[in-house]
């Protein structure tokens, strides 16, 4: 409502102003240009209303995710592996919008966590492949408007915006939202440093330092 305020009022002043004029019978100069100053004042405040309505668009309407809460995690991965995972699906949950998580990693899910969608399996489809071979983030700013969408049926049925964040080239972490347009810059930019974290944890899991030669008396 504050928003259509000026218009509002910059319409019955302008309005006021011409019935004014059209019932005064005699004008006086000075009469005819305070009317000019006040179609002026009139028409600037109507622009700025209109200016208003373009630089302070609606929020995106939420919806409630279709689907259980949870948390699923890999029972075969290293005690180190899950922590770090917990750690940074918990983040993402309190500090974004995102509100389902799935972590593929070398051909299966390694974690679900937040509102879990029906099917337990992700077959890469073109979207994860591309983010995969390319190793760049894409963000689906409003899911329903993408053909692509079927390939994401392991996120809620009514998940609205999606990012696929790559961890490295066998790992991707996909993000699920509920309102279209909700991830802001630095949430992205929060979810590419913690991908990156993710990806130093695996790479160390995989490729540990090799042990110090024991040290032996003389």
């Amino acid at each position: 409502m504050l928003k259509r305020m000026p218009i509002v009022v910059g319409i019955i002043a302008s309005s006021l102003l011409v019935v004014n004029r059209i019932l005064t019978p005699n004008l006086a100069p000075t009469q005819s240009r305070s009317d000019a100053l006040g179609i002026i004042i009139s028409a600037v405040l109507i622009l700025t209303g209109l200016l208003w309505q373009n630089f302070q668009p609606n929020a995106p309407e939420s919806v409630d995710l279709i689907g259980e809460s949870g948390f699923e995690l890999e029972a075969t991965l290293p005690d180190a592996i899950r922590t770090e995972l917990a750690w940074a699906s918990k983040l993402l949950l309190n500090n974004t919008v995102t509100k389902s998580i799935v972590v593929y990693h070398q051909g299966k899910i390694i974690l679900r966590r937040g509102i879990l969608g029906k099917n337990p399996q992700l077959t890469p489809g073109a979207i994860v492949k591309r983010v995969l071979e390319t190793q760049k983030a894409v963000y689906l700013v409003a899911l329903k408007l993408y053909p692509g969408r079927v390939e994401f049926d392991y996120l809620p049925e009514n998940t609205q915006g999606v990012i696929c964040q790559p961890i490295d080239a066998d790992s991707v972490i996909i993000l699920g939202a509920n309102a279209p347009r909700s991830y802001t810059k630095q949430d992205e930019a929060w979810i590419a440093g913690i991908a990156d974290k993710l990806s130093y944890s695996f790479n160390l899991i995989g490729n540990p330092p090799p042990a110090r030669p024991e040290s032996t008396s003389p």
